[in-house]
């Protein structure tokens, strides 16, 4: 059973993952089982049982972005909310940067 604590556990990791430069979107993987459960909703992309359990997280890059590093800001992210837990870091996706003007021009 999740506490408030663990929600808000839950929700500052993926707060906090996504403000990282290099991730696109959390991700449940494949199956989109890797979420945290709370009541009426779930956090996509984090598995966040508590404070001091180990973390996992599934994400979706940038391209071009070296992969051993921002996987190791994503574990040092997590532990500054989480402790000296052990996170696991799946990125489940690496996506094309896309230019500002074909942005511009699909909103259209």
């Amino acid at each position: 059973m999740s506490t408030d604590q663990d929600t808000d556990l839950a929700e500052a990791i993926a707060k906090e993952l996504l403000a990282h430069p290099a991730v696109v979107a959390l991700s449940g993987g494949p199956l989109g089982v890797l979420a945290t459960h709370l009541p009426g909703r779930k956090v996509t992309g984090v598995r966040a049982p508590g404070h001091g359990e180990p973390v996992e997280v599934g994400v979706v890059v940038r391209l071009g972005d070296p992969l051993p590093q921002v996987t190791e800001e994503l574990r040092a992210r997590v532990r500054t909310l989480a402790g000296a837990v052990r996170v696991d870091v799946t990125v489940t996706d690496v996506q094309a940067e896309v230019p500002a003007q074909a942005r511009a021009a699909e909103r259209r």
